[in-house]
Parts: C-alpha cells; structure tokens; sequence
C-alpha cells in the first residue's frame, strides 16, 4: 500500500472519529434542537470559507481551475441542505430528549443498509448479501432500541416471554430511525451532485442553507438566547468547527487516495466511534460510564456485523477476473 493511501486512510479514521464524538457533543448542549443545527451549520460555513479558498489558490497554481456551475451548485446545495436539516433535526430531537449518543450513532448508521435499498427506486442492482445485512441490521436495532426488560445481559432472559412483553419503544429512539432514512436521502442526493460541482463549495451552501432553515425554526418554535448559545459554545464549536469543516475536508481529501471500499468501512466506523465516545466521556466526567444494557450490547453487536459486512468487498466472477 502506497504512503498516499496510508495517509487517505488515517484521515478518513480521524473524520469517522470525529462524527461519532460529535454525538456526545450534541448530547451536552442545553440549547434547542433548531437552535444548536443553525449554530453549528452556521459555524460549519464559516469555517468552510478558508479551505475553498486556499483549494481554488492550489487548483490556479496547477492550472486545472475550473469555474462553478452556480445554478447547478445552487440546486444541489439547497435540495441537500433541506434533507440535512430535516436528518439534523430529527437527530438532535432524538438525542435532546433522551436516546443515548452512542446508541443514536448506531442508529443513524444505519444509512449504510438503507442506501443500497432506496437505491432500487433507481433501479441499482442490491446483491443478495445485503438483504441479510438488513435483516441483521433490523434484529440490531430492535434490540438496540428497546429498553425496560432488561438491565444484564442474560441468555435466559433475552427470550423470556416477560422480559419481550415489558420492552418499550421511546419515541426519541423513533427520532432517530426516521433520521436514518433522512440522511440515506441526503446521500443519495449528494452522491448525484458531488461529482457535478465541487464538493467542498457543495457542502458550504448545504450547510448554509441548513442553517437558514434551523433559524427560522428556531425563531418559531424555540426561544433563542445569546445567553445559552454562549453557555453551548464548546459543544456548538466542536460540532461545527471539527465534525462539519475538519471531518468533512478530510473526507475530501482522503478519497482522493483511499480504495473506496476501505473507505467506506473506515467511515462506518462512526457509530463505534460514538459507543465508545460516549462510554470515555461519561466515565471521565462523572465516573460512571454509561454502559450499554444486555439487550444494547447485542444489538450494537448485530448491527457492527451488518455494517461491516454491507461494506466487504465482493468477489469478482471468474470471467470478470479475465477481461
């Protein structure tokens, strides 16, 4: 492997990291969830600004300088930036009222299954693996998600008639499984734009546009104060500055060089990221760590095997091997 690809993919393991730690992030503000989307897509914009700016200097250099397309990246930006709010929205609604980060970045990675499924609407070909990564994905996320029978995990207690009969279904847990299937949009709709406009300008006006929406909403639904912004920076600043701009430019970048398969299963790596983020923080702050229930530790289980398998690479035919 070339030093490149080893660098592309260091990279793509700090953006993954740096999503999933964000959900702990996003657990700790004390501001609304309109509120914190608009701060921090605001903060990602912002700190977008320099990095277009020092690529379009790079690319005048080299000469491969090719001007916007505006309507097209105008197009794309808002019809991402609306998918990536209503996703946000129903994340940080999750989140803010009550589902636990690291279970709400396994949930969320879900996108991973779902993609390939939606992707039959546009009549992509879905191989027959992938239907028993769903359906591994499905049993995880049930298990994931239902809480109130179980405290220890305990083979006998995991098929008891009482313990299934007393499992609940939180709505903040509903949040976020519908924010799955938002963002699977969301990439569907960035994977048919990002190769027709530059990316990072893509991802600027998608944010911006995320950003406006969030104010508004804030405005009509919340009551924002300067106040508890300030008293939510740290969190809003590391949500913007490092999972929106940082996370997002190494992404760019790494995919330059990184084989995509391995790319994508480094970057699945999110939501174990965010179950282990969740597990240090707590454990630092307050000494108790949070530790996923029996039903939980399952469910991450069967869902870290969906993810990781949907994203193995597949062998080719024999005959595709000889052309």
């Amino acid at each position: 492997m070339s030093s490149k690809k080893w660098l592309g993919n260091l990279y793509l393991l700090i953006a993954a990291f740096l999503w999933g730690s964000t959900f702990v992030a996003q657990a700790e503000t004390t501001v609304g969830p309109f509120t914190y989307i608009a701060a921090r897509s605001y903060v990602g914009a912002l700190v977008l600004l320099p990095v277009i700016a020092l690529l379009d200097h790079r690319r005048k250099q080299l000469g491969t300088f090719v001007k916007p397309d505006r309507k097209l990246l105008v197009t794309g930006g808002v019809l991402c930036g609306v998918a990536l709010f209503v996703a946000s929205a129903l994340q940080q609604a999750g989140i803010t009222y009550g589902t636990d980060p690291g279970k709400a970045g396994f949930i969320t990675a879900m996108y991973i299954l779902i993609v390939p499924v939606l992707g039959l609407l546009f009549k992509k070909h879905v191989p027959g693996r992938h239907w028993i990564c769903v359906g591994l994905g499905v049993v995880g996320l049930f298990m994931l998600c239902m809480t109130g029978g179980l405290t220890e995990f305990s083979l006998t207690a995991l098929f008891s008639a009482d313990t299934l009969r007393s499992l609940t279904l939180q709505s903040c847990d509903v949040y976020v499984i519908v924010c799955a299937v938002v963002y699977s949009v969301h990439i569907l709709l960035l994977d048919h734009y990002s190769p027709r406009v530059d990316p990072v300008r893509l991802s600027q006006v998608q944010f911006l546009v995320t950003a406006v929406i969030a104010t508004v909403a804030a405005l009509l639904f919340e009551q924002p104060s300067w106040a508890e912004i300030v008293r939510s920076g740290v969190s809003i600043l590391y949500a913007g500055v490092l999972s929106s701009g940082v996370a997002y430019t190494l992404q760019a970048v790494a995919q330059r060089y990184a084989d995509p398969t391995v790319a994508s299963m480094l970057m699945s790596l999110e939501s174990t990221f965010a179950v282990l983020s969740a597990i240090a923080f707590y454990a630092i702050t307050t000494g108790n760590p949070k530790l996923p229930t029996g039903y939980e530790w399952l469910g991450i289980a069967f869902m870290f095997v969906a993810i990781m398998l949907s994203q193995w690479p597949e062998r080719k035919r024999k005959q595709d091997q000889h052309v």
